[in-house]
């Protein structure tokens, strides 16, 4: 994810664990140290960019407060194990066994 993007939108930031938003406020705090820099030394190009950081920093506070608070869902921890998608012919079949099953 690229910090100070349009894609950084909040229903984006839901699917990501606590540790990892911390880890990209980080990101996006020293991203922002180094505009702030360019911008002192005559070096920044687009000044836009800021105002961007700004925001998306704001973002991943309000998502981690939100978290505290109770407002907004932590995702469920993903499993290590990855299990291969299922198509719907597959679903459609482990029904069909599942509802033979059950009437044995």
């Amino acid at each position: 994810m690229a910090v100070g993007t349009k894609t950084l939108a909040p229903s984006e930031l839901d699917t990501f664990e606590d540790q990892r938003l911390v880890e990209e406020l980080r990101k996006a705090k020293e991203e922002l140290f180094n505009l702030r820099f360019q911008s002192a030394t005559g070096q920044l190009e687009s000044h836009g960019r800021i105002r961007a950081v700004k925001r998306d920093i704001a973002r991943l506070y309000t998502v981690i407060r939100e978290r505290e608070l109770g407002i907004r869902a932590t995702p469920a921890p993903v499993e290590v194990a990855s299990k291969a998608k299922k198509t719907k012919a597959k679903k459609a079949d482990d029904a069909a066994e599942a509802t033979k099953e059950e009437a044995e």
